[in-house]
C-alpha cells in the first residue's frame, strides 16, 4: 500500500503488511446515503462488508467500515472474543498479523478497549471472525459493590423474584383431614337422589330420617333420641330444623308435613296440601316451604290455622332442591325438569327462571357473605356447579366437577363451598371462592353421597350415603376472634357507630 493510500485509510500500518492482508474501502461515491439525522437512522453497531482479498488479481468488492459512535460509556469489557481465533491465512506474515489485529480493535471497539485481545489470527473463508462459531460469550461483571450490586446479573433474574417472594412468603394451603373423625351407621338410609333425610340443627342436635323413624343424635353427649315412627304406610322423605333449633319439620311420602317439638319429641301440627311425597323442606324466619313430586311448592306460617298460605306453581318436575336466602328476602327451588326458579316473599310467579342446568337442580346454596349470589349443582347429566347474581339474573361462573353433583353448602366462617358428589366418583370436594381452586377431595363412601349438613360452629359437615353410613369431616376452620372494640364512647354495632 503507498503512502497516499495510507493516508487515506488514516491507519498506520508496518511496512511488512501488503494490501493482500488488508483492504477497507469506504462506500462508493456513485451511491452515497442520504441521512438527515446519522444519530437517528444508523445502528450505533452497525458493522458491514468487512473483507480480506486472498489475491491482489481479484476485483475489489465495495466494503465499508460503517459509522461507528463512541462506545465509551457501552460495557463492552463485559464481551471477549474466543480466544481461540482462525489460523492465519496463507501469505500473511506473523507481526503484521498482531498489528492488524490491534488497530481493527482500536477502530471497532474505540481506544478503551485495548484489554480485551482477539489472539492471533488471521481471515478465513472470507472473514476475519468466522461465522460457524459463537464468537461472543458474556462474561459476568465483576463491581466493587459484590453480588449485592443493582448490576448484577442474578439480581436482575430470579434473586430479585425469590427476594420479593421472601419479603411476603405465600399463605400455605390449609390442611384438611382426609379421614372422617368419626363414622356412625345409618340403617335403612336411603338411596335416593330428591329425598332429603339428614339436617343439623343449632343446637347441635343431628336429624336423620331412617325409614319410617326420625332419630336424634346429640353432638355433644352421642345421646340417640328416637323422635317418631310414622307407621307402616309412610316413610320419612325430609327433615329441616328451624333456624332456632328448637322445631323439626318433617315430609312424608303421603305428602304430609308434620311439625315437632325437638325437646319434648312431640307433635305440633301436621299439614295437608300435596298430593305425593314432600322431598323437601326450608324454613325461613316464620315461612316453612315445603316442595313435592307433585310439582307445586307450598308456603306454610304456623301462625295461621290453614295447610299453607300459598302455592307457587313453576316447575314441570318433582321439586328436590328448596333453600330461603339468609335476608328471607328470596326463595330458590331446583327440580328434575332441570330449572332453578328463584320468588320472592309475595310473588306467585318466579322473578328468575334460570335454565342453564342440564340435569336435575338438587344441590342449591346462598353465600352467607354476600347478598344475592346463590350457587347451584347440577345431576350426572351436567355435573356443573354454577354461580348466579340473583339481582341482575346474570351467571357468573360455571364450573365442572366431573361428577352428579348432590348437595352444596357455604361455609360461614370463611369464602369455601362443599360439594357432595355421586356417580362416578362419591367424591366430597372443599372449593375456594371465587377462583373456585380446590381446597380438599374427600373420599370414603362407597355410594353416592346424598346427605350433607354442616355443624352449627360451621367446622364439621356429617355427609350421608347410600352405604348407610354417616362420616363427620373437619374442613372448615373456625371463626376468626374479632379484635375486641375499645371503649370510645359510643355503642358499635357491625360497622355501623350510633350515640
Amino acid at each position: 500500500m503507498d503512502t497516499a493510500q495510507r493516508r487515506k485509510s488514516g491507519l498506520n500500518l508496518p511496512a511488512s503488511m501488503s494490501e493482500t492482508s488488508l483492504r477497507l474501502q469506504t462506500l462508493s461515491s456513485a451511491s452515497p446515503i442520504k441521512l438527515s439525522s446519522p444519530l437517528k437512522s444508523m445502528s450505533p453497531r452497525t458493522i458491514s462488508n468487512l473483507s480480506a482479498s486472498s489475491s491482489p488479481s481479484k476485483s475489489t468488492s465495495a466494503c465499508s467500515d460503517r459509522f461507528i459512535p463512541c462506545r465509551s460509556s457501552s460495557r463492552l469489557h463485559t464481551f471477549g472474543l474466543i480466544e481461540k481465533a482462525s489460523p492465519v491465512k496463507e501469505g500473511g506474515g506473523g507481526g503484521g498479523s498482531e498489528a492488524y489485529n490491534r488497530l481493527l480493535k482500536t477502530e471497532l471497539f474505540g481506544a478503551d478497549f485495548g484489554s480485551c485481545d482477539f489472539g492471533a489470527g488471521g481471515v478465513k473463508g472470507g472473514s476475519p471472525m468466522s461465522p460457524s462459531k459463537n464468537m461472543l460469550r458474556f462474561k459476568t461483571e465483576q463491581h466493587s459493590s459484590g453480588p449485592n450490586s443493582p448490576f448484577s446479573p442474578s439480581i436482575l433474574g430470579q434473586d430479585s423474584v425469590s427476594s420479593g417472594e421472601a419479603a411476603t412468603p405465600p399463605k400455605p394451603p390449609r390442611k384438611v383431614p382426609k379421614t372422617p373423625h368419626k363414622v356412625l351407621d345409618a340403617p335403612s338410609l336411603q338411596d335416593d337422589f330428591y329425598l332429603n333425610l339428614v339436617d343439623w340443627s343449632s343446637q347441635n342436635v343431628l336429624a336423620v330420617g331412617l325409614g319410617t323413624c326420625v332419630y336424634l343424635w346429640s353432638a355433644s353427649n352421642s345421646k340417640v333420641t328416637k323422635l317418631c315412627d310414622l307407621g307402616p304406610n309412610d316413610s320419612v322423605c325430609s327433615v329441616q330444623w328451624t333456624r332456632e333449633g328448637s322445631y323439626i319439620s318433617v315430609g312424608t311420602s303421603l305428602g304430609q308435613v308434620q311439625v315437632w317439638d325437638g325437646t319434648q319429641c312431640k307433635r305440633l301440627r301436621t299439614m295437608s296440601g300435596h298430593q305425593t311425597r314432600a322431598g323437601v323442606l326450608a324454613w325461613s324466619s316464620r315461612i316453612l316451604s315445603s316442595g313435592s313430586r307433585d310439582r307445586n311448592i307450598l308456603q306454610h306460617d304456623l301462625r295461621v290455622p290453614s295447610d299453607y298460605i300459598s302455592k307457587l306453581i313453576g316447575h314441570k318436575s318433582e321439586v328436590c332442591g328448596l333453600k330461603w336466602s339468609h335476608d328471607d328476602r328470596e326463595l330458590a327451588s331446583g327440580g328434575n325438569d332441570n330449572q332453578l326458579l328463584v320468588w320472592n316473599q309475595h310473588s306467585k310467579q318466579p322473578i328468575l327462571r334460570l335454565t342453564e342446568h342440564t340435569a336435575a337442580v338438587k344441590a342449591i346454596t346462598w353465600s352467607p357473605h354476600q347478598n344475592g349470589l346463590l350457587a347451584s349443582g347440577g345431576g350426572t347429566a351436567d355435573r356443573c356447579i354454577r354461580f348466579w347474581n340473583t339481582t341482575s339474573g346474570n351467571q357468573l361462573n360455571s364450573v365442572d366437577t366431573g361428577s352428579q353433583v348432590c348437595n352444596l353448602a357455604w361455609s360461614k366462617n370463611v369464602n369455601e363451598i362443599v360439594s357432595t358428589h355421586g356417580y362416578s366418583q362419591n367424591q366430597i370436594m372443599v372449593w375456594k371462592y371465587p377462583t373456585m381452586s380446590k381446597v380438599a377431595t374427600l373420599t370414603g363412601h362407597s355410594l353416592r353421597v346424598l346427605y350433607l349438613a354442616m355443624s352449627p360452629d360451621g367446622q364439621t359437615i356429617v355427609t350421608g350415603a347410600g352405604d348407610e353410613t354417616l362420616r363427620f369431616w373437619n374442613v372448615f376452620p373456625s371463626v376468626k376472634t374479632p379484635a375486641p372494640v375499645k371503649d370510645t364512647g359510643l355503642w358499635s354495632l357491625g360497622r355501623t357507630q350510633i350515640r
